[in-house]
Parts: structure tokens; C-alpha cells; sequence
């Protein structure tokens, strides 16, 4: 459930805020790097987990083709990865290196190494983020960085100076896809990395366990009890040199035992808590050794490694799947959440896309906050939570228009995030990702309201200037040419008489249920702000975006974290 905002409600996040009114989980439109310094306090996150975009579908040298640093600068938008050395990163490198330290020394030697490639800029745009993150963070937090391995290599020396090389706890290898064929002359590249560190040496730490194989449990667990239980035995010898525990053990059976010479495991009290539990194998041989039995139900598995191999990623068939390029399974991100963080600790995301760790936190019982570039990601995540947890999913989205002056700066600054913003209120997707030709459709919303089947879609068209009624014709000739059901305007300007009588002059579409809907229809932001929707039929089902699965079990109530700071009243520039 969404809870809305007055322009100039920012809620900022505070560090050690326990008591007092506030809002719970948060998602925010804007660049993160503005978000963070503005918004996020110095030790107010539990844990990190960042995905930033990559070219990891370019060939690996156009990573280091040299630049001229006059190309226009490119705002990152979802499903393009778009670091470029422009001017705006030429700024964001000299930016850091203005601050000195040993993040600027990294700098200045990627670029005497790399020069003024997109490899640099891609640097550059990552240093100050990953010195806010390391702000954030409390003494106890971990951030999990997601990289591509072209670059994993050049962000680990970024994170050794932004954390310090003691702070590097380990490197994980994801094996994220199965060996592929036609690689040329190259082994197939199926892995990714993720670099954790800490931010001090107490970090937080939930050991984690991988099942046994089924095959190693028929090897290994081949006691048994009289009652089924079944067990394995194990060594009961210390593993060095231990004067203090070695000591000759009378058992239950009559038999005493000598320790080995490096002594026993456990002192005397322990074993003999053992042989009253029945959990000593005694040597079928005299001589043998006296071992402990480790029974399978008690056994939470293998420590994990940092070669994750048993987490399989999203297919084409997966039930989570959501159509999101980049997008990374849920079971990824819950392994993360889970060793490194406890329940209603704060996880942040900076680049959460399609919202993969935002809903692997809502359901572990953690609170979250969300940044992304993009309207688009914003109403992706807005979906996946509202199917998966319905009204237990309680969030505020900031940084979203919420008047007509909001609405109208971000049209101005930048139509393609207007676009996806005022498609996102009527729940339509956007036709294109890429700006080109989009052969006057803006976006679609699918529906169903025939018991017999067949999915029935209305055309959306976008329009932030001066209106004409040829905006109306040429709708309605879109809607003819894809055989449409209903077509809708989406305005900032309120329309004129000569477009509503075009408009009318559409007639109505009979819905199978017996209802009329106008075939052309026109909605103002206005209207769209004051909560009106499209007049469509009643649909059998949800069929826009690819639904998440549902959540049976939500996260249990966790205390509020966020509270609204006092903000001029003006609400801030849309980056």
C-alpha cells in the first residue's frame, strides 16, 4: 500500500531514531547520489546491496575506446547501460579527485592507466556513491557490490580505498547461467562477482548453510538408531595439542578410553552428556575409537563457501520472471539479507531496478528504502509489491509529482520520465524503452472481460505541449490500425471543445458485460492527480506487467524508522 506525500514531506532517514511518529519503508525517484547526500543520514543502514548498471553486453574493448569528453551527458535510464566519458562524467571525476584522499589517488591513477574511456567514467560515477554508501552504513554494517568481472577488478581497488583493504571480507562467485555455446576462442562466461566488505570489524553475521546433496547423505548418514534417526560419527579429538583435555573417559558400556595425544574435543562434563544422551558410538573393535554420533535432523548442512552454485537463475518459465533484462532471483538476494542483516534492520538498494531486493526484504521481515533514475523502475516495483503483498506492503514513494507544478518541471526537464510517470498512474506500460519511433502508440494496458478468452489492449498516447485536435485523429487512426479497443490522451493542458467533440464522435465500446465505454477518451493530469482512471470494463485479471507471485505470509509489523524533517516547502528539482 502506497502512502502518499505533500509536496515538501521529505522524509529523511535518522540515524538512531528509535521513538516518535514516522513512516515505514521508502522508494525514491531521483539520482542516488542526490538522494544519499540529502536524505540519508551517517549511520542509519544495516546492510547494501547495489547493482549498478554495466555494458556487460558490449565487447570488452569498447569499455576502453578513448573519448573526446563532448558528447551530451546521459542520464541512466533502466534497461540501457549508459556510463559514458561525457562531460557529466569528466565532472564526477573531478569532483573526487578535488577531495583528495586515497579514493582520488585511485582516480587519477585509472586514468593515467585507462584514460578518458567509458571504463573511467564508470569509475568515476561509482566513487562518491560508494563513499556515501560507506557513510551510511553503521559500525556494524556489510555492502554487497554486484559486478560484471570485466570490471570487478577495478572496483575492488575503489572499495580498498573507500573501505580500507582491511575492510574487504571476501570475493563470492555467482554462477548465474550454464555454459553457453559458440564462444570462440574463450571459455564461457557464466559467472558473476560480488565484492563484500564490511564497514568495521564487527560486522554482522548469520552463518549460512547449503542442504546436503542427497547423494552425500546416503555416503555419510549411514547410522541409524533403533527409531530411524539417522547419523554419522564423527571425530572426538582435538585438533591441536590440548594438556588440559586429555583425561581417560569411563563410559556407560564399561569400557574406558584413552585420548589421542593431542586430547579429547570436549572436557569431561561434555562427555559424559554425551554418553547419558546416547550420542557416543563406541568402537565395534577393541582399540577402536570412541566417536560422536552427528544425527542428519540436527545437521544445518555445509558452510557456505564463496562459490555460489546452487542458486539457479531466472528462466524463461520462472514464476518471478518480470521481464526486467537484468533482473536477479529472489533466492540471491535472500541469502544476502539473511547472513547479513537480522530482522527490522535497514537494507538499501541505490540502483533497485525491478526491485529484486526490496522484496526480498519486505518478506524477511526487514525494512528497506529503494532509489532508482526512473519512473519506469518506480511502477515496476510499485506492481510487484502490490501482487505479492497486497496492502501489507506499507511504503511512501518520494520524489514523485504530486502537483500540477511537479508535473509540469519534470515535462519541461525531462518528457521521457514524464511519460513514464503519468503512464504509471493509469497503470499502462511503456510501447518502447529506447527513445525512436513509436508509431503514435506511448504505451498499452492489456485486459480481459470475455468469459471466452482473447486479451483486449487500450492505446495510450502522451502529450505535454499545446494541444490540437489532430492529436485526436491521429489516436483514433492508431486505435483503427492495431484494432484497439479503447484509446486514451494523457494531457497536461486541458483540452479543447474541437477535440472533446472529435473524441465523441468515436462512439462507444460494448463490453461483453453489458457496459459502454468511450472509445476515445481524454485525461488531464489533473484529473489523473485527483484520482479519475480510465473508464474501461471490468477485467478477469491484471495482464500490463507480469505479475510477481503472490506472498502468503507477510512480514510481521516493524517499528517506524523514518520521520518527516522539516523542508522548504518547495518540493526539489527532478534529476
Amino acid at each position: 500500500m502506497r502512502v502518499a506525500l505533500e509536496a515538501g514531506e521529505w522524509p529523511v532517514l535518522l540515524a538512531g531514531w528509535v521513538g516518535g511518529a514516522g513512516v515505514g519503508n521508502l522508494l525514491y525517484y531521483g539520482d542516488n547520489l542526490d538522494v544519499l547526500r540529502r536524505h540519508v543520514a551517517d549511520e542509519s543502514i544495516d546492510l547494501v546491496y547495489l547493482d549498478p548498471p554495466f555494458k556487460s553486453d558490449q565487447d570488452y574493448n569498447v569499455l576502453f575506446a578513448e573519448r573526446d569528453g563532448t558528447r551530451a551527458a546521459a542520464q541512466i535510464r533502466a534497461f540501457e547501460d549508459t556510463w559514458q566519458w561525457d562531460e557529466s562524467a569528466a565532472r564526477a571525476y573531478q569532483e573526487v579527485v578535488e577531495t583528495g584522499g586515497r579514493v582520488a589517488d585511485a582516480l587519477r591513477a585509472f586514468r593515467t592507466f585507462l584514460g578518458e574511456s567509458d571504463m573511467l567514467a564508470y569509475l568515476a560515477m561509482m566513487a562518491p556513491r560508494l563513499v556515501e554508501l560507506r557513510r551510511a552504513l553503521k559500525p556494524t554494517g556489510s555492502v554487497y557490490l554486484h559486478c560484471d568481472p570485466t570490471a570487478a577488478h577495478y572496483l575492488k581497488i575503489v572499495m580498498d580505498a573507500v573501505f580500507g583493504p582491511d575492510r574487504f571480507v571476501n570475493e563470492i562467485t555467482w554462477k548465474r547461467t550454464h555454459a553457453h555455446g559458440n564462444v570462440g576462442k574463450n571459455y564461457a562466461s557464466v559467472c558473476d562477482v560480488l565484492l563484500f566488505y564490511s564497514k568495521g570489524s564487527s560486522y554482522t553475521w548469520n552463518q549460512p548453510y547449503i542442504p546436503f546433496e542427497p547423494v552425500y547423505i546416503e555416503q555419510r548418514f549411514t547410522g541409524r538408531d533403533p527409531d530411524g534417526r539417522r547419523w554419522q560419527s564423527v571425530t572426538l579429538r582435538n585438533p591441536s595439542p590440548r594438556p588440559n583435555l586429555r583425561y581417560d573417559f569411563a563410559a556407560r558400556n564399561g569400557t574406558t578410553y584413552q585420548p589421542h595425544p593431542n586430547g579429547w574435543g570436549v572436557g569431561p562434563e561434555r562427555m559424559q552428556h554425551y554418553d547419558l544422551e546416547g550420542r557416543l558410538h563406541y568402537p565395534a573393535k577393541p582399540g577402536g575409537q570412541l566417536r560422536l554420533k552427528m544425527y542428519l535432523d540436527e545437521s544445518p548442512g555445509i558452510k557456505a563457501s564463496n562459490l555460489w552454485d546452487d542458486i539457479y537463475p531466472i528462466n524463461s518459465q520462472a514464476q518471478e520472471r518480470l521481464g526486467y533484462p537484468t533482473q536477479k532471483p529472489e533466492a540471491l538476494l535472500e541469502r544476502i539479507i539473511a547472513v547479513s542483516s537480522n530482522p527490522d534492520d535497514v537494507v538499501l538498494d541505490p540502483f533497485c531496478g525491478c526491485g529484486t531486493a526490496i522484496a526480498a526484504a519486505q518478506k524477511l521481515g526487514r525494512r528497506w528504502v529503494g532509489i532508482d533514475v526512473t519512473h519506469l523502475a518506480i511502477t515496476l516495483i510499485k506492481h510487484r509489491l502490490r501482487d505479492a503483498y497486497g496492502d501489507a506492503a506499507t511504503y511512501t514513494v518520494v520524489g514523485e509529482p504530486v502537483s500540477i507544478p511537479d508535473a509540469a518541471d519534470l515535462a519541461e526537464h525531462d518528457p521521457y520520465q514524464f511519460q513514464w510517470w503519468v503512464l504509471g498512474l493509469v497503470g499502462a506500460r511503456p510501447a518502447e524503452q529506447k527513445k525512436g519511433a513509436d508509431r503514435g502508440i506511448d504505451g498499452r494496458l492489456y485486459f480481459h472481460d470475455d468469459p471466452k478468452g482473447g486479451t483486449k489492449q487500450i492505446i495510450f498516447s502522451v502529450k505535454a505541449g499545446t494541444l490540437t485536435p489532430a492529436y485526436i485523429r491521429d489516436l483514433r487512426g492508431v486505435v483503427e490500425r492495431e484494432k484497439a479497443q479503447i484509446g486514451v490522451l494523457l494531457t497536461m493542458d486541458q483540452p479543447t471543445a474541437p477535440m472533446r467533440k472529435e473524441a465523441a464522435s468515436a462512439d462507444f465500446y460494448d463490453s461483453p458485460w453489458g457496459t459502454k465505454h468511450p472509445r476515445l477518451q481524454i485525461l488531464t493530469v489533473a484529473e489523473l492527480l485527483d484520482g479519475k482512471a480510465v473508464d474501461r470494463p471490468a477485467s478477469r485479471g491484471e495482464v500490463t506487467f507480469k505479475k510477481a507471485p503472490k506472498v502468503y505470509e507477510a512480514a510481521g509489523e516493524t517499528a517506524p524508522l523514518f520521520q518527516a524533517a522539516e523542508l522548504p516547502a518547495a518540493s526539489p528539482k527532478k534529476k
